[in-house]
């Protein structure tokens, strides 16, 4: 990933995404060619040396049947959104600005590991469920299922474990900005109903 010095993420701000990671894509290298899958995952900060992704794929998905070669990726996303110049007081100084796009990201490489074990899987899946229910006013749980309905399920799937070994990350914010544009960024979300971004983009650039 190309990262410059101003847009590299400190160890906080990946903590942080990994921390809060939904979704994110598996990228693996096989026999036939790159292959992706976009699954839920969780973070598990104290696996290993440097923590681990897990998650789950279906059976009949074959990237997990075709063994890697060297390390496989995650491509995690944080927030992004567009940013237009008309924000910057730039603008109205000289004009030489033009649009851009502001986000969080990480390539997370590591060791794919596969989990066809199904005390693993509910293990797994148990706790993807109550992260994701938590903030519900009626949180479904898994024992809200028929016990052999659920069993069935859990035999569709198959677990993955990605043991981390590097992390490449970017929080690209406005930070090469003038302090006016940043301000004008921060309020420009602000208007459009981007809070998140607003307050991420007001986060990497604190007051002087």
């Amino acid at each position: 990933m190309y990262v410059p010095a101003h847009f590299a993420a400190d160890d906080e701000q990946v903590r942080t995404l990994l921390s809060r990671i939904r979704a994110a894509d598996l990228v693996t290298s096989t026999p036939r060619g790159m292959v992706a899958t976009y699954l839920p995952l969780l973070y598990e900060p104290d696996a290993g040396d440097h923590g681990a992704l897990l998650g789950h794929v279906a059976r009949n998905n074959d990237q997990w049947r075709e063994p890697a070669a060297g390390e496989s990726l995650v491509i995690v996303h944080g927030p992004d959104a567009y940013v237009t110049p008309s924000w910057y007081a730039s603008k109205a100084e000289h004009g030489r600005v033009v649009p851009t796009w502001n986000y969080v990201t990480a390539h997370v490489y590591g060791r794919l590991v596969v989990h066809d074990d199904t005390s693993w899987l509910e293990s797994l899946v148990r706790r993807l469920t109550e992260h994701h229910e938590a903030d519900l006013p009626h949180p479904w749980s898994v024992d809200d299922s028929p016990p052999a309905f659920f069993a069935g399920q859990l035999r569709a799937i198959v677990g993955v474990e990605l043991r981390i070994t590097r992390i490449e990350a970017k929080a690209k914010l406005s930070q090469n900005r003038p302090r006016a544009d940043v301000e004008g960024v921060v309020d420009g979300y602000a208007r459009s109903g981007d809070a998140v971004m607003s307050e991420a983009v007001r986060a990497a650039n604190p007051s002087p």
